[in-house]
């Protein structure tokens, strides 16, 4: 039944059975329409990540590293109907289980820098969770700009407060100050990715011509009169003549022959290609750089030294516990709603399992000389030396 036929007004903790947050779609714009002084738009975003390959990827591959997490309580019984909660409850009328709700919230996230999903329930359980199209939100400041008032598009263009806001389910990532949107990862991309764009196209046309290979066949006349009255009339026929021998759908292969001054050259082929190695890479180093993902993740085989990747799959480490870190309180207010509409009370904690982005030699050579450290401080009776042997 939809929100504007129910007779009775639920409690603020029952929700609707259809998604308050749906909405109509928009445009398609392309990158060429970017304008650094004005809102980001999202669809923007959207192309980039169609546009370049190597940042769908980037985006991809942050959101399969961030991995899964448990949730653990005091309660046993309490743990393992949360667990069973979260194993099972529907995403979007699609999918099953929290992880492919928070896949896509993240994904959302990344992309845009603001994410919007909605807990939908039926007065005694959340029966769903909803990732919302931020094409149909509105973000807005309420009473004060610590009150932020979620309104959705009912498909004639007005939006309209949310009827359940404790529902809804908001996060943004690095807002600027005084600004309730958050900033997406790919800003400040369009620029570097329309140069790379340009180069891409240019180099498919390049290859185009060279490919599909033009020839100019120039006919002389010579000083005899003769010659020179039919000059139309035998251009014309080297012309098919040409045309015939190099015609694919002839069969076997014809050998031209002519007779007088006749000169044959491709099209373009004094021209030289220019080398695009240089300026992609140049364009793909600022595109990495501002993603955090190590290239040798996204198969780019740069030229790095083994310290080096040991040291980007740190800086990689602690971008994923911060994305873990943005996603925690939206966890946290899901599992919170189920239970207090089970009337239970009971605390619980978020575990994340481990980031492991090192060589497992090396892991497991950290873990030896961990046990060779212990063994020798319990031998000497707790007592650890320093470099100097003091």
């Amino acid at each position: 039944m939809a929100i504007g036929k129910r007779k009775k007004e639920p409690p603020e903790s029952a929700v609707v059975a259809v998604p308050q947050t749906s909405g109509a779609k928009h445009p398609f714009l392309t990158l060429q329409n970017y304008n650094p002084l004005s809102t980001a738009d999202m669809t923007l975003y959207k192309s980039l990540r169609e546009a370049i390959p190597i940042i769908d990827a980037a985006v991809y591959k942050l959101i399969r590293l961030i991995g899964t997490f448990s949730v653990t309580c005091d309660n046993k019984a309490v743990q393992e109907l949360l667990e069973d909660f979260l194993r099972n409850v529907s995403v979007s009328g699609t999918r099953q289980g929290i992880d492919a709700f928070v896949s896509t919230f993240l994904e959302q996230l990344l992309t845009y820098g603001t994410s919007v999903g909605e807990m939908v329930t039926d007065g005694s359980t959340i029966t769903h969770l909803y990732n919302a199209d931020l094409k149909s939100i509105s973000l807005s400041e309420g009473s004060s700009a610590l009150d932020i008032v979620v309104s959705a598009d009912k498909g004639n263009g007005s939006f309209v407060p949310v009827k359940y806001p404790s529902l809804i389910l908001l996060s943004v990532l690095n807002p600027e100050p005084g600004s309730i949107y958050g900033t997406s990862i790919l800003k400040g991309l369009p620029f570097v990715s329309d140069i790379l764009l340009k180069i891409y196209n240019t180099i498919g046309t390049n290859w185009e011509r060279v490919g599909n290979v033009r020839f100019a066949v120039t006919y002389k006349p010579q000083n005899d009169v003769i010659d020179k009255a039919y000059a139309k009339e035998r251009a014309m026929l080297v012309a098919n003549e040409w045309s015939k021998a190099m015609s694919s759908g002839s069969g076997a292969a014809k050998d031209f022959v002519a007779v007088g001054d006749v000169n044959i050259k491709a099209i373009g082929a004094d021209n030289q290609i220019l080398d695009s190695d240089v300026p992609v890479r140049e364009m793909l180093e600022q595109i990495i750089a501002k993603l955090g993902i190590p290239p040798f993740l996204l198969g780019l085989s740069w030229s790095t030294t083994e310290r080096m990747s040991f040291q980007q799959a740190d800086i990689l480490t602690s971008e994923i516990e911060f994305y873990r870190r943005q996603l925690n309180p939206v966890i946290s207010q899901i599992c919170r709603l189920f239970l207090r509409l089970h009337g239970l009370v009971c605390d619980f904690s978020i575990e994340w399992e481990a980031i492991t982005l090192q060589d497992i030699t090396e892991l497991s050579r950290s873990r030896y000389y961990d046990a060779q450290t212990q063994k020798i401080i319990t031998e000497t009776g707790g007592e650890t030396t320093d470099d100097n042997g003091n």
